[in-house]
């Protein structure tokens, strides 16, 4: 009777323990999904480069004041196909939740960037979507990202045959380090009517140029322009080279 009661008690004393563990185990994984916060802003005609300069590095110092900024990136744009609409500087910024960016926006040192950068603007571009963390994320890499609006009679079948052919095809590319993309939800008003946002990361620019110049990327495209009222596409590497 002693020896059975020790054996329960040490099947007790494992299950306990190996649950521990597994929830351990839980919290060490990545969360599967954050809230990417995407900005773009075109500057108008006659900025200086010294006025422009005030307005990144006031963005830049933003995650050291907003805790709820979980991430951050930020670049030039430098795509050569022409489907920018002028926008030159891109931000990618990341939050682990919608609570994180309901803090993030009115937040004080936000509206005193928002103060700062608003008179220099030309337009401000705004999407935001439910993305996931890259799993290897390196020090300096290329964002490729790509902003659709569909046409007004685009029927729900069309648009998902283009959200699929993407996904497919950043799936089968080699180049491709990793892949988000999600439906916008942004609760601003600089959305400018585009409702899909996909973003592809590349090791370089060859691996971009290669993806790029596939027949299988130029067959989506063919799909994307049929369905598609306009297409907003921006690159940049996440770090300066200068800084590596």
């Amino acid at each position: 009777m002693h020896v059975g009661n020790s054996n329960v008690i040490v099947l007790c004393l494992l299950s306990v323990l190996s649950s521990a563990t597994a929830i351990q185990a839980e919290d060490a994984k990545e969360p599967e999904k954050v809230l990417r916060h995407a900005v773009f802003f075109k500057f108008k005609d006659g900025t200086s480069d010294e006025d422009i300069k005030k307005v990144v590095d006031a963005f830049d110092a933003l995650p050291k004041k907003i805790d709820s900024i979980k991430g951050y990136e930020r670049g030039k744009n430098f795509s050569p196909i022409g489907f920018d609409d002028g926008y030159t500087h891109c931000f990618l910024v990341t939050f682990a939740d919608e609570a994180g960016r309901a803090k993030y926006l009115p937040h004080p040192d936000h509206e005193a960037f928002k103060k700062l950068a608003g008179p220099h603007f030309d337009k401000v571009f705004v999407i935001d979507f439910w993305g996931k963390p890259e799993k290897d994320p390196k020090e300096r890499e290329i964002k490729h990202m790509l902003f659709l609006k569909y046409k007004e009679g685009a029927t729900a079948e069309e648009i998902k045959d283009v959200e699929a052919a993407i996904v497919k095809l950043a799936s089968n590319n080699k180049g491709v380090r990793s892949f988000e993309w999600g439906k916008n939800n942004s609760p601003e008003t600089h959305d400018e009517g585009f409702t899909d946002a996909f973003i592809m990361t590349f090791e370089d620019v060859e691996a971009l140029k290669k993806y790029a110049d596939s027949s299988e990327h130029q067959a989506v495209v063919e799909r994307i322009i049929a369905a598609s009222s306009a297409g907003r596409v921006l690159d940049f590497w996440t770090k300066d080279a200068a800084a590596k």
